[in-house]
């Protein structure tokens, strides 16, 4: 099971939920059941609230650290948190809604969970989706390349690459099945601060199974050479450094 630092996901809580929102606001229905897959820390579901605020929310997340803070700091009489391996869950009955953010690119197969899940939909339900696209960034290829030295390979070979798809797949799934899909994608242009806010941004997400997998001397020396790969490929500027950020959304709604 992946372990997961709710503090450090959070150190850009504001940037990262701009693609939830973005996601949630093309909603066009009014839900009474929601699943939150990949709550993380529960940080997000205020957001749920303000626009469904008598709506049932249930958060599923794999990692126990994530649904601790969850349930600490966001838990109220119609938001609740639960553990759970989204590749192998399912809904205790059906819901109105099924949203997901920056979860799926972590699941293998995605493409069969999502379809055994849009099963435990209701009648008119909807699925909503936001996963990075990103996977050519230099963040990507840095991460790679490192894994792939002798030095390190050893114990990052088994690590897995998080996979990328299009808009133009997820468009095509969801509607293959009798949905009427909205997919796009966007590449939002992050502002960071600080020192090598690059790599801050990363080591809580898309780095992190690669630091858990090296013992402290060899992180040290894994992170020290990634903090210089990332520097040189994105160059601070005097007002900040920019982390160019693809993310593909899907929302899948029943045909009119």
């Amino acid at each position: 099971m992946q372990t997961w630092d709710p503090d450090r996901y959070l150190q850009f809580s504001d940037a990262r939920a701009r693609p939830y929102l973005d996601l949630i606001a093309q909603i066009p229905t009014s839900p009474s059941t929601i699943i939150d897959l990949g709550c993380g820390p529960g940080h997000l579901t205020r957001h749920l609230r303000a626009l469904w605020p008598e709506a049932q929310v249930l958060g599923i997340d794999s990692s126990p650290t994530m649904i601790d803070q969850a349930i600490r700091e966001n838990t109220d009489a119609l938001a609740n948190y639960d553990i759970a391996d989204a590749a192998e869950w399912t809904p205790d009955m059906p819901v109105d809604l099924i949203v997901s953010n920056a979860m799926f690119q972590w699941v293998p197969d995605q493409f069969s969970v999502i379809d055994r899940l849009l099963g435990h939909l209701n009648e008119g339900g909807v699925f909503a989706l936001q996963v990075p696209d990103n996977s050519d960034s230099a963040t990507h290829r840095s991460l790679a390349e490192l894994a792939e030295d002798p030095r390190f390979a050893d114990r990052l070979h088994d690590v897995r690459r998080i996979s990328s798809l299009g808009a133009a797949e997820y468009l095509a799934f969801f509607t293959e099945r009798g949905f009427s899909t909205n997919a796009w994608s966007t590449t939002y242009m992050h502002v960071l601060h600080g020192d090598d806010p690059v790599y801050d941004w990363i080591s809580g997400t898309a780095a992190r199974p690669y630091l858990l997998a090296l013992e402290d001397s060899d992180r040290e020396t894994f992170v020290d050479e990634l903090k210089e790969r990332l520097r040189q490929a994105y160059p601070a500027k005097s007002w900040g450094t920019v982390l160019p950020f693809r993310r593909t959304f899907a929302v899948a709604a029943p045909s009119s």
